[in-house]
């Protein structure tokens, strides 16, 4: 079964209601990892040409509050939206390109996920953003 097949099924679950500019959000969202809101919309503009920029702001946020889409924003970035939720990866983000990817939860010694003081929080959840250079520019820089 394909994703988008389980969209509608996907909004009920959330309590909200199975509209076009939803289902294309989502489409663009699931097809363009890690978008901002420009793809987004573009995207979205490709398959439903009528649609406004600020109804795609609002499905944006509707699906992030309803848990559907998670928003990341690495320090200097624009807001991105992926898909892939309720897992607690992590991001790499090249400094030259700002070419972002998924990393697996951090492994061997992992502070980042047991605070030293909790201050009463119960934590569920630790945003780790790596910072480094992708594959292409670290091959591009001169030594």
């Amino acid at each position: 079964m394909s994703p988008s097949s389980n969209y509608p099924e996907m909004l009920r679950g959330a309590a909200l209601r199975v509209t076009r500019p939803r289902l294309a959000v989502l489409d663009a969202v699931h097809e363009h990892p890690h978008a901002d809101t420009d793809t987004v919309y573009g995207a979205v503009r490709a398959t439903l040409p009528d649609v406004s920029r600020q109804a795609v702001y609002d499905v944006l946020h509707a699906l992030t509050t309803a848990g559907l889409v998670r928003r990341i924003q690495p320090s200097g970035s624009v807001s991105r939206y992926e898909s892939r939720i309720g897992d607690n990866h992590h991001h790499v983000v090249c400094r030259a390109c700002g070419t972002i990817a998924d990393v697996e939860c951090a492994v061997g010694e992992a502070p980042c996920l047991t605070p030293s003081e909790a201050r009463g929080f119960v934590v569920d959840e630790a945003e780790v953003i790596y910072w480094g250079l992708c594959e292409n520019c670290s091959t591009s820089v001169s030594p």
